[in-house]
């Protein structure tokens, strides 16, 4: 039994205990019957009245209750269709006082949810709001009255985001764009015109709208005053280009020049002014010294000729280069003669190059050639020798290289011109041919030329005997040891051997004496680490006038005789040599 319920048969017996404690003081008293009747109502109307007093304040707690169940009943289901939440379960099996709790508590949390995401939508519109201002976006689409959803949030969250990062990407272009039009227009001394340009140059930079379309403006701007600070890099260029010229051809003093100098390096507007004057001055010099100006100038055609490898029909070509009678119109004829010219060198000018370089080491070439032909180049002590067999060896391989690359950018430039590439009036190539042919037929001459003095050298040794000549090499002190002759590799013999006489009266077989070769005819006899390869056929062409005079040196002893037609040629007729076997040779 529940407390309240031993509680409610307590008040009964009081109720009842103390109605028949009336009684009995009734009774004491002697109060008539009737009288008790109508005190007994009294009290019974009394206890009642009191009861349903009772009885109404607990009707009307329970009637609140039940409103209040109801109220927040309508608020949940409201709130969780406008945050987007599942209906709130009710426990059913809970009294009235706690279920009323219950739902006063969760209203009061979803309540305070509501709030919190009414003000960061808020919050972020008016975010978005700016950005969207700044950089001329549309703002993020969500209704303002409506409460958001989570997944809203968040999705309006990440846009405030990537609008916050494009906002400073797009700033740092545009710091970086300001930076270079202050510069380009302070390098052109020009103050902002336009109110596009005050907004830019001299506006806060935070009040500067982002847009795509300010950002494409200022780049148009920046690239509009690049280029007219290029051009007026390159009229200033062209300016100094044309007072250089006219001072040299001018011959200004250094004094003049460096009277100048202070706007020989930045290209303003004021120094493009002083710039310009100062070519102004210098022409209306140039007028006043015609002449002078003129054959400065013809000096200078003179040598991009050169450097062109023009032929003499090229060069007679330009009439006014030799025309005396000296002009305004002369000299613009000269003028743009040499302005075509320096661009034909310039546009050709690896290929000039090129065949320069081929010129130089021909020419070195040939040089070694001549030194090659004194023999006193042996008895050099310095080294130069053995430097200039290496610097020859070197061309050797490297001509024929650098006529190849020559002549396959050659064929390249005509094929690509149209026309034939010429070197002082003919094609390089044969040019290059030609310069072959003669170092040829230099070669064959000077061969002939030994041969025919050999063989003078020869008749006159069978008819006056052989001439003793004194070695090019100092020899040791002491005896000379008689030795057999050596076979020469230019001669053979057919006959009976000459390399020792009897004597008429029967006498002893005497050896001629070998006397030692020169230093460059030992070398043709003496292996080298070539494995045991024939000597060099040029070495043995140049040496064959020593090898055929080795002779006997003691008195007393009987001379050899070589007959002339014991002497048989090994060597290849020239007419069947190469350009590479005179590499070689």
């Amino acid at each position: 039994m529940r407390k309240s319920e031993v509680i409610a048969a307590e008040s009964v017996a009081c109720l009842s205990k103390a109605l028949c404690h009336l009684k009995d003081i009734w009774e004491e008293i002697g109060i008539p019957e009737d009288q008790r009747l109508e005190r007994t109502n009294v009290v019974k109307n009394h206890v009642k009245s009191l009861l349903d007093m009772m009885i109404a304040e607990e009707e009307s707690l329970r009637k609140r209750l039940t409103a209040s169940i109801e109220k927040c009943q309508n608020e949940l289901s409201k709130l969780c269709l406008e945050l987007q939440l599942p209906p709130f379960q009710e426990d059913r099996s809970s009294t009235m006082l706690q279920q009323e709790k219950d739902l006063r508590t969760h209203l009061e949390v979803m309540l305070k949810e509501k709030n919190q995401r009414t003000q960061a939508l808020k919050a972020f519109t008016e975010q978005d709001q700016d950005l969207c201002d700044l950089l001329c976006f549309q703002p993020f689409s969500i209704s303002a009255d409506s409460v958001p959803s989570l997944e809203q949030l968040e999705k309006f969250r990440q846009h405030i985001s990537s609008l916050t990062a494009e906002k400073e990407r797009r700033r740092k272009v545009f710091v970086t764009l300001k930076k270079q039009i202050i510069l380009c227009m302070d390098d052109l001394d020009q103050l902002p015109e336009t109110s596009f340009e005050k907004d830019v140059v001299c506006e806060d930079e935070e009040s500067f709208c982002l847009s795509k379309e300010n950002l494409d403006s200022l780049k148009v701007l920046l690239h509009q005053l690049e280029s007219r600070k290029a051009e007026n890099e390159r009229v200033c260029g062209s300016y100094r280009e044309k007072m250089h010229e006219l001072w040299e051809r001018l011959q200004i003093p250094q004094e003049e020049r460096e009277a100048i100098s202070e706007h020989m390096t930045l290209s303003k507007k004021r120094n493009m002014e002083a710039l310009q004057a100062e070519v102004k001055r210098l022409e209306e010099l140039k007028l006043k010294s015609i002449q002078n100006v003129t054959e400065a100038i013809r000096n200078e055609i003179a040598v991009f000729w050169d450097k062109c490898f023009y032929s003499t029909d090229q060069r007679q070509a330009f009439v006014p280069y030799y025309d005396d009678d000296f002009s305004e119109e002369l000299l613009s004829l000269h003028d743009a003669e040499i302005v075509q010219l320096k661009q034909y060198y310039e546009d050709h000018k690896d290929l000039f190059e090129g065949v320069h370089n081929w010129e130089e080491s021909w020419r070195l070439f040939l040089e070694l050639e001549e030194k090659a032909k004194d023999p006193t180049r042996f008895t050099n002590r310095g080294g130069n020798l053995l430097k200039e067999e290496k610097q020859r060896a070197d061309l050797v391989k490297g001509l024929p290289k650098l006529e190849k690359k020559l002549k396959a950018e050659i064929e390249q430039w005509e094929h690509e011109q149209n026309r034939e590439f010429q070197v002082n009036g003919q094609k390089f190539m044969q040019f290059v041919t030609d310069q072959w042919e003669t170092y040829r037929l230099e070669k064959e001459r000077e061969k002939q030329e030994r041969q025919l003095k050999k063989s003078k050298q020869t008749e006159e040794d069978m008819v006056y005997g052989t001439v003793i000549r004194t070695p090019t090499k100092r020899r040791f002190l002491g005896s000379t040891t008689p030795c057999k002759p050596r076979k020469l590799n230019a001669t053979s013999s057919t006959g009976t051997s000459n390399s020792t006489i009897r004597s008429v009266f029967g006498g002893t077989v005497c050896h001629s004496p070998i006397l030692r070769p020169p230093i460059s005819a030992s070398k043709g006899n003496v292996k080298t680490p070539d494995h045991g390869k024939p000597p060099h056929q040029g070495l043995l062409e140049c040496n064959k006038e020593n090898i055929c005079h080795l002779t006997g040196g003691v008195a007393g002893m009987t001379k050899e005789f070589v007959k002339p037609e014991s002497i048989k040629s090994s060597e290849t007729s020239p007419s069947h040599l190469n350009q590479n076997t005179y590499l070689k040779s």
